[in-house]
This record gives C-alpha cells, structure tokens and sequence, in this order.
C-alpha cells in the first residue's frame, strides 16, 4: 500500500465531487431528495450525509500532504457507498440514481483507491 497518492490529481477530483455532493445535501434537488426518500433515509440525518462528504473531501486533500490518510478517506468512501448500495436494495430502490449515482461513485471511489494508493 502506498501511502501517499500517486498520482495526486485522481484524489483530488474524487474530492471536488464529493464536496459538491456534500453542498447539494444541505438543498437537494428533486433527484437527490427523491433518492434519500427511496431508501428510506430519514431527512433529519440528512445532514450527517453532508458532514461524511466533507470530512471525506478534507481527508482526501489533507492526505497529499499526510501519510494515510488519502488512502483512509478514500476507503471510507468505498465503504459509505458500499452502504449507500446496500441500502438501495434493501428498499428495492434500483432505478437509475442507483446504476448511476450509487454504483457509479462507488466505482470511482473504489479505482481512486486502487490506483492511488494500492497499484
């Protein structure tokens, strides 16, 4: 494992989009609120969702500079959309926000991960 990223710029634009999912949590447009509403997320927590982005963006860039902890926001990620998948199917919610939303930051979250921190 590698604890610094390598390359640095894949962490870095996993952290702009996780930031900017953290902004839309505070105001969700209709999809996102739809989403939540799906699984079965109560709109009291949503704002938890807001404070693990951004911790998760920090990580991410703070982790440049700080041996392991890139690699440990990111694998926090993979694990938060893991559970974000998990929790799509147990409410039988897998229409598109799952294909593309859940799974797909998933596997963006998970090829960080693999090619920065473990190849």
């Amino acid at each position: 494992m590698i604890l610094l990223p390598d390359p640095i710029w894949p962490t870095l634009v996993l952290a702009v989009i996780v930031f900017g999912d953290g902004l839309l949590t505070f105001r969700p447009p209709r999809a996102i609120a739809a989403c939540l509403d799906g699984v079965g997320f109560p709109r009291d927590w949503w704002w938890a969702l807001a404070v693990v982005k951004f911790l998760a963006a920090t990580g991410l860039v703070a982790g440049i500079w700080i041996p392991g902890l890139g690699a440990a926001a990111a694998a926090g990620l993979v694990v938060y959309f893991l559970c974000a998948a998990v929790a799509h199917l147990r409410a039988g919610y897998i229409g598109r926000d799952f294909w593309l939303n859940c799974l797909g930051m998933l596997a963006v979250s998970l090829a960080v991960l693999t090619f920065c921190f473990v190849v």
